[in-house]
């Protein structure tokens, strides 16, 4: 007999172990008969997982109804009034906190004006990202990255973008998620990247320096972590699933990696559709 369960779908949760994921799929509750639920992923590998859509969202911040979800699953009030819907978290460079204008000072205060990374990643090529020192190895996993290496330690969100957006003119800050899906990239020396990459930003540097104080940018010398995913048999054509218009999603599972569910025919990237409220199978 099939497992069944039933519920809200939030992104995917991982940890490492011994360098390899491990992934979970956590189900919120949608009413007060329900209760949160955790679906352990890599066990369910090379057997058949079907997920069904009932054709309702509700926000995950205030639980209102929304026929469409915005920001990965709040409705259109919440995602125009909270700070973690502002274009700045897409763009932290953009950071508006300094000016008394954010939408939520507190949420800013404990998100924001915290210690973040720039690291150098290797996700579909070789990238440059930024994290809260919480979300570390998290934000790599979500990205699908095989090798990833912290480089410089800042203060608050803002100046990490600053980081960010210099090393960006030299190499990428986004992951091409269908080449991420299609396998392995060839391994990269992330440290003898950041040693080419470093001295081309020197003159941002001085300035971040300058303006925030000399412990604003502080240079690290980490270890690059290699991280290596559940995934038994990858791709050649990249199919997208999509809940609206498929809504379901069935087959065997041959992997998950970053935030999508790899099926025989297509993948899923689950925390696209956080609140939607799915039954899942297997």
């Amino acid at each position: 007999m099939p497992i069944s369960a039933i519920g809200a779908v939030e992104k995917l949760t991982a940890q490492l172990d011994n360098n390899i994921v491990q992934y979970q799929l956590p189900l919120a509750a949608i009413d007060e008969d329900s209760e949160q639920q955790s679906i352990a992923l890599n066990p369910l590998i090379g057997k058949k997982l079907t997920l069904n859509f009932h054709g309702k969202i509700a926000c995950k911040h205030c639980g209102r109804a929304t026929k469409k979800s915005y920001s990965q699953g709040f409705c259109y009030p919440c995602m125009t009034k909270l700070a973690q819907c502002d274009m700045c978290i897409m763009k932290p460079e953009t950071c508006h906190h300094h000016l008394g204008t954010c939408r939520e000072p507190k949420w800013g205060e404990q998100h924001c004006m915290v210690d973040h990374y720039v690291y150098l990643s290797n996700t579909s090529a070789l990238k440059v990202g930024i994290t809260r020192h919480t979300q570390i190895p998290t934000r790599w996993i979500d990205q699908g990255a095989t090798q990833a290496l912290p480089i410089f330690k800042v203060s608050t969100r803002l100046q990490s973008g600053l980081v960010e957006t210099a090393l960006a003119k030299f190499i990428s800050d986004k992951t091409n998620w269908r080449a991420m899906l299609k396998g392995s990239n060839e391994a990269l020396d992330l440290k003898a990247q950041a040693k080419i990459l470093i001295p081309q930003i020197a003159q941002r540097l001085a300035d971040i320096k300058l303006k925030f104080g000399d412990d604003a940018v502080q240079l690290l010398n980490e270890d690059m972590v290699e991280i290596t995913y559940p995934v038994s048999q990858y791709l050649t054509k990249i199919n997208s699933f999509n809940f609206d218009k498929t809504p379901t999603v069935s087959g065997i599972l041959l992997g998950i990696k970053g935030q999508y569910l790899i099926f025989e025919q297509g993948v899923i990237n689950m925390r696209k559709f956080s609140s939607y409220q799915i039954n899942v199978e297997y």
